[in-house]
């Protein structure tokens, strides 16, 4: 307590030292983990490339009941030991409890070496593929933003993923840009609030009528409007395969060039007994110059036959899942240098409408919803965590979006000082998201005062019946009521 009040006090003193200087976080002290930037198409920490090697964790996912792993410290170090063992840098965890405080597990994460991708979304706050112009509003944005607050001082932060699978059928594309409108509020969030630039990304589904429509309609438009990286949950190569046979080769060749980091969310098909082959051609040089690895679909078993180990109360049992994975990173080492990434980043041209797709290429996206926008300046506040009231049907008047945003309005002119931080030895999580100096930089608000939110946007064609079958070789991951994949928008746990 007493060093967070000195912080506080050496905080204020320069604020009023540089009054005319837009005051932003300070770095954190003694961190011991290098925080992850972008450059071109390929991740960094450093000036060393950085090649994502992890598992996706979400232990009790399989029960029906949403836990977040990482506010239970005790399972946390518990599992630590295991992703040491393991030789992974990355975890992917797909819903926390925005209103908990992570701090002791980050700080552990930290001190192993791993970093974290975290979906933003939960069941009851995310984007409605069925409805997803009243589920985009400023409840849901709140939630967004509260859980930026909450992750956005760890340095092993390394990236936030706005949906998963949301578009999963070309029905379902109307939801894109409200998918591309979240991303883009999320990164004038982050830059508004004064926090590092913590790269800000999309999780798709294998779908080939349009997984690479979407990832050009995510990168395409001005650089507020254009996602950080694009992800896919992809299960083509399933043991015995090859680069060849799995059409691993063809996927590079289609995304050999695409301006932005690129990696596989999930992989490992189980189809047959998974050897996890695939590992020594994802590091390897056929791939490195498009993707930065990727995160094996998942380390604990939830009854769908993925699991690497088997948890019961406070004992881990390895499966020889675990150590056939164990095996394949130890014998295959990343590329030297950096891997025949490109330094350049480029936008894609925006994709035109088609059988397949359903937003024009000249489609503005919605505006911010206006009860949402003054986040930016005030901070959102204490998040619902798990429970809340839920965000989907929260469309309105008040809380919805009422027009079209102007492109290049969701750029970040001049910061606020999201404070109420106390440093620990790597980042704190406890941001109140409020702050007496505003941000006057420029926002996506309305470029119309048409009162519905879908003015230049495509109808859907969907008959509005939410349904988002996983790939094929998942199987029976339907069996947990959370998998609202496409219903909600960005959340999977099965």
């Amino acid at each position: 307590m007493r060093q967070g009040m000195l912080m506080s006090l050496v905080a204020a003193f320069c604020a009023l030292a540089t009054a005319d200087v837009t005051p932003v976080l300070a770095p954190r002290a003694s961190t011991t983990i290098t925080p992850v930037t972008v450059t071109g198409n390929a991740f960094y920490a450093g000036s060393s490339r950085f090649f994502i090697r992890g598992v996706d964790y979400q232990p009790g996912g399989g029960t029906g009941v949403v836990q977040d792993p990482i506010a239970d410290a005790a399972s946390c170090q518990r599992d630590i030991a295991q992703f040491t063992k393991l030789g992974i840098n990355t975890i992917r965890v797909y819903a926390v409890d925005n209103s908990a405080n992570h701090d002791t597990c980050m700080n552990a994460l930290a001190a192993a070496g791993i970093y974290l991708v975290l979906d933003v979304n939960t069941p009851l706050y995310s984007i409605n593929q069925a409805n997803p112009a009243v589920s985009y509003n400023s409840v849901y944005l709140q939630s967004v933003f509260a859980t930026i607050d909450a992750f956005a001082n760890y340095p092993n932060t390394l990236a936030f993923i706005s949906g998963n699978e949301v578009i999963n059928q070309a029905s379902n594309t109307n939801a894109a840009p409200y998918v591309k409108a979240t991303g883009r509020d999320m990164k004038t969030y982050i830059g508004s609030r004064g926090y590092r630039t913590i790269p800000v990304g999309y999780a798709a589904a294998d779908v080939a009528a349009n997984q690479r429509i979407l990832a050009d309609y995510l990168n395409c438009g001005t650089t507020d409007e254009r996602v950080d990286f694009y992800s896919i949950n992809i299960y083509s190569w399933c043991d015995p395969s090859t680069f060849q046979t799995s059409g691993w080769d063809v996927m590079v060749k289609n995304y050999t060039g695409y301006g932005i980091p690129l990696f596989m969310s999930e992989f490992g098909c189980i189809t047959n007994n998974r050897t996890f082959e695939e590992v020594g051609a994802l590091y390897s040089t056929q791939m490195t110059d498009v993707f930065s690895g990727g995160l094996v679909y998942e380390y604990s078993q939830e009854g769908n036959g993925y699991g690497l180990v088997t948890i019961s109360g406070n004992t881990v049992t390895e499966g020889q899942q675990f150590t056939l994975l164990q095996q394949a990173y130890q014998k295959t080492p990343n590329p030297s240098g950096t891997g025949g990434a490109s330094t350049t980043s480029a936008a894609s041209t925006c994709p035109a409408s088609s059988a397949n797709w359903l937003p024009s290429s000249d489609d503005a996206l919605p505006a911010i919803p206006s009860a949402a926008a003054k986040f930016f300046s005030t901070g959102a506040g204490t998040g619902p965590g798990l429970q809340g009231k839920g965000s989907q049907n929260s469309g309105g008047a008040d809380t919805g979006s009422t027009g079209t945003a102007t492109p290049g309005s969701g750029a970040v002119t001049s910061t606020a000082k999201a404070s109420g931080s106390k440093a620990t030895s790597t980042g704190s999580s406890s941001s109140s998201g409020s702050s007496s100096s505003a941000a006057s930089g420029s926002f996506p608000t309305s470029s119309s005062t048409s009162s519905s939110s879908t003015s230049s946007l495509r109808n859907s064609t969907s008959n509005g019946v939410a349904s988002n079958p996983p790939p094929l070789q998942r199987g029976v991951l339907g069996i947990m009521a959370l998998a609202l994949l496409g219903v909600t928008g960005g959340f999977m746990i099965l």
